[in-house]
């Protein structure tokens, strides 16, 4: 029998809640404001701001930046880390018709001056742990001319950011009130929902970072869905831990409390050590996670306090097979979905249907779907193929990839949005996520998923974290290499490890090489940079399972 479909599979039903959305991230903030000043909107660590503060406080800083000369359509570059102040900038751009273009803050050097220089900034607000970094990439962006700087020690206004860079004048972030007029003059232009909001950086895991450019109908459309997809509800506390320039603490969690009228908490950064009593202070209800962050949270020390906590539902990907040990020890529930920075989310498990262990769910909202092979022809379920999609309305896809036209047409060949990723999808329609186009091991002719080899890895009970990549093979193709982190105190010996995965894995798929490491080169969103570990190659700690024969 044929792989390859007669007709599309059956595609996510359209979703009427999208059909009264703001037309604006300004609009719908200024509607929120208005309907409960008083309520809290986001909490943070050091403090807690209301939706009528954030209101006004947005407006005032708007004026500001209007002061500077911030007019609808330009980029603005944020090199800040979780903040109030990266909330307000946001939705002040947004009301003046801007874009926000949130940096990394992990990058330096010339990643740190490619991004800021890719989306043509003028204006640049970073804030003073980070100051340094900039300054040293600042003579190479002469389009910068203005700097904002948050934090203590800012310098006089006027202050030039230091020679060879004059050009760029460095202002504290409180004269945006004082350079402004009375904020009730702040001009409102006309902010449609297919005028961009942000720039979302793509990762980076597998090289350079692109600007995926976001709409302001992408952001609210998702943070809709989101709410739909995972049952969420006005007295939810929402908490994030991880940048808020990532598509999780932005539009799946800041958007989405802003739509119900919640909270967003968001955390100062990721800390497994932390991680609960954080939830706790926040009193959260809702969290996600992403990457090893749940198996890190799994392998603490089992404790009285795991279930002392108000969270009844997490989400993120992927889920592993031991997840109901994880619900019963921490008492909520664990929900798998699936998103892109470029194409949001619109895959999710079913709230109302038992779980299908491995599956990420089934589409929903206005979206066709589908599974493609190589070539682009549509494949029938129970085959692996590339996840494409297509918005059935407008400004709910990234407009395309900023100043990179031709990897926009690339990414949207043959009218599909081509994610990358590889899923299968079975007889009902639920769909399960295989692995990265990019992230597959070609051995001996066999296709094999590094996902799927590091969630059998992971679930030693002596394996803390483990990345799965390829390197090269004196047979061609590639040989599987799995780097693992022990977990603290454990005894872990690379051929007891190997055979134990030979048992729980097809021959083929058990890793020739196995490397111990402290830990893995990571981004800020806790994804690992496999291209790192692929450049160290094999490393003499490196223990291969098949030692090449000695010749006398």
């Amino acid at each position: 029998m044929s792989p390859h479909a007669a007709t599309l599979p059956e595609h996510g039903h359209r979703c009427a809640l999208l059909a009264d959305l703001p037309a604006s991230l300004g609009e719908a903030l200024r509607a929120a404001a208005a309907e409960a000043p008083g309520r809290p909107f986001i909490r943070m660590a050091t403090g807690e701001w209301t939706y009528g503060w954030i209101d006004d406080e947005s407006d005032r800083v708007a004026a500001g930046l209007h002061a500077l000369g911030v007019r609808p359509g330009d980029n603005v570059s944020l090199l800040l880390p979780n903040r109030i102040e990266f909330a307000v900038l946001w939705f002040a751009l947004a009301k003046l018709g801007a874009v926000t273009a949130p940096v990394n803050t992990a990058f330096r050097g010339a990643a740190l001056r490619d991004a800021i220089d890719l989306v043509q900034s003028r204006l640049v607000i970073t804030d003073t742990s980070l100051q340094a970094a900039l300054a040293e990439v600042l003579p190479g962006l002469p389009r910068i001319t203005q700097q904002v700087l948050i934090g203590g020690g800012a310098p006089d206004p006027g202050q030039a950011l230091g020679a060879p860079a004059p050009q760029a004048t460095c202002l504290p972030y409180a004269s945006l009130h004082r350079i402004a007029p009375d904020a009730r003059t702040l001009p409102r232009p006309a902010v449609g929902f297919a005028d961009l909001c942000l720039l979302l950086y793509t990762s980076g895991t597998t090289g350079r970072s692109k600007a995926a450019m976001i709409p302001h109908r992408f952001v609210l459309g998702h943070a809709r869905l989101t709410i739909e997809g995972l049952g969420l509800r006005p007295d939810d506390v929402l908490y994030c831990p991880y940048p808020m320039y990532h598509l999780d603490a932005a539009v799946m969690t800041l958007a989405p409390a802003l739509l119900l009228r919640g909270v967003a908490a968001i955390g100062e950064r990721f800390s497994v050590s932390r991680y609960w009593d954080e939830m706790r202070a926040f009193q959260a209800t809702v969290f996600d996670f992403m990457g090893a962050t749940l198996t890190m949270l799994w392998k603490q020390p089992a404790s009285p306090r795991d279930r002392k906590h108000r969270a009844r539902l997490g989400w993120g990907v992927p889920l592993p097979a031991w997840a109901p040990e994880f619900e019963a020890r921490f008492g909520c529930r664990l929900v798998e979905l699936y998103g892109s920075t470029e194409a949001g989310v619109m895959i999710f498990t079913p709230q109302d249907a038992p779980r299908r262990v491995g599956s990420c769910g089934r589409p929903i909202g206005p979206f066709e779907v589908a599974l493609q092979d190589e070539d682009g022809f549509v494949l029938q379920p129970g085959h692996t193929g590339e996840l494409v999609i297509r918005a059935l309305e407008p400004g709910l896809l990234m407009s395309g990839y900023y100043g990179m036209p031709d990897a926009s047409l690339q990414a949207f060949r043959n009218l599909w949005f081509h994610t990358g990723d590889l899923l299968r999808q079975d007889e009902d329609g639920y769909l399960y996520f295989v692995g990265r186009r990019k992230d597959m091991v070609r051995r001996r002719g066999e296709n094999i998923s590094a996902a799927e080899v590091e969630q059998v890895i992971e679930s030693h009970p002596g394996v803390l974290a483990c990345a799965v990549y390829g390197v090269p093979s004196e047979m061609t193709e590639e040989e599987v290499m799995a780097c693992v982190v022990p977990r603290p105190g454990a005894a872990l010996d690379a051929p007891a490890l190997a055979a134990w995965c030979a048992t729980r894995m097809a021959r083929f798929m058990v890793p020739r090489y196995l490397r111990f490491a402290d830990s893995l080169p990571k981004t800020p969103t806790d994804k690992v940079e496999k291209f790192r570990l692929q450049q160290q190659g094999i490393t003499p700690d490196t223990w291969d399972r098949e030692p090449p024969t000695r010749t006398p």
